[in-house]
């Protein structure tokens, strides 16, 4: 679709859990770098400057995605914890985001580690 277009850019979103691996996080650490690998890959097929790619890493960021995970009750209660303590407000994201999208044709910012300044 892109090469139809004559320009795309790809934007996912990846986790800082994908860069900082914790204990019981391991598989999803593991998808998350599978996703970057992807975005990496189709980057450098593509150097003809057709497609961009942006990989975002928030960390911690105030939203009810621990709602929809299966996880034990003590790790959702320390999930929970954190982001109510240390999350961000979803538009720092947006802004980021927004900030590689925005850039001129030749520049591709590839990737982007959004988070709190507390989280360790």
């Amino acid at each position: 679709m892109f090469r139809r277009q004559g320009e795309g850019h790809l934007v996912t979103t990846v986790s800082t859990s994908g860069l900082k691996i914790v204990p019981t996080q391991a598989l999803y650490a593991a998808t998350k770098n599978a996703v970057r690998t992807l975005l990496e890959g189709l980057r450098q097929e593509s150097t003809d400057g057709v497609l961009r790619t942006t990989a975002v890493s928030p960390g911690y960021v105030r939203t009810e995605l621990v709602d929809s995970m299966d996880m034990a009750p003590e790790v959702r209660a320390e999930v929970q914890r954190n982001m109510a303590e240390l999350g961000i407000d979803p538009d720092a994201v947006a802004r980021a985001v927004a900030f590689a999208v925005e850039q001129p044709r030749d520049v591709e910012i590839g990737e982007i580690v959004v988070r709190p300044t507390r989280q360790g």
